[in-house]
C-alpha cells in the first residue's frame, strides 16, 4: 500500500472512530432520558438523579467520560468527546453526594 493510501486510511479511521463513539453515546443518552420519562436529553442531563438507577447511570456516564479522556492521551480528538459525559456525570454525582436539588429550588423560586 502506498504512503498516500496509508494516510487516507489513517484519516478515515481518525474520523470514523470518534464519530461512531459520539453517535453511540448520544443514542444511549436518548434511550436513558426516554426510559426515565424526561422530555429530552438536556432535561435528563440537568436533572439531579431521583433514584438508584439514575445514580448508577450518572456514575457510568462519568466513568465513560474519564475513559474517553484517557484515550485522548493517545488520540487527541477523544478528549473533546470525553469531556461532555465526564462533566455531566460528575455534576450529577456531586449534586447527589451533597444532597442538593438545585434545579427543583430554581423551579420553586420561579413559580
Amino acid at each position: 500500500m502506498s504512503m498516500a493510501g496509508l494516510v487516507l486510511l489513517a484519516l478515515l479511521v481518525a474520523i470514523v472512530v470518534p464519530g461512531a463513539i459520539v453517535i453511540f453515546v448520544v443514542r444511549r443518552l436518548r434511550q436513558n432520558a426516554a426510559a426515565a420519562g424526561y422530555s429530552g436529553v438536556g432535561a435528563y442531563l440537568r436533572a439531579v438523579p431521583r433514584n438508584d438507577e439514575e445514580k448508577r447511570q450518572a456514575v457510568d456516564l462519568a466513568l465513560k467520560g474519564v475513559i474517553l479522556c484517557a484515550l485522548g492521551l493517545f488520540f487527541p480528538p477523544m478528549i473533546l468527546v470525553g469531556v461532555i459525559p465526564f462533566y455531566y456525570g460528575s455534576r450529577k454525582l456531586i449534586l447527589v453526594w451533597l444532597g442538593l436539588d438545585i434545579l427543583a429550588e430554581i423551579d420553586r423560586t420561579n413559580a
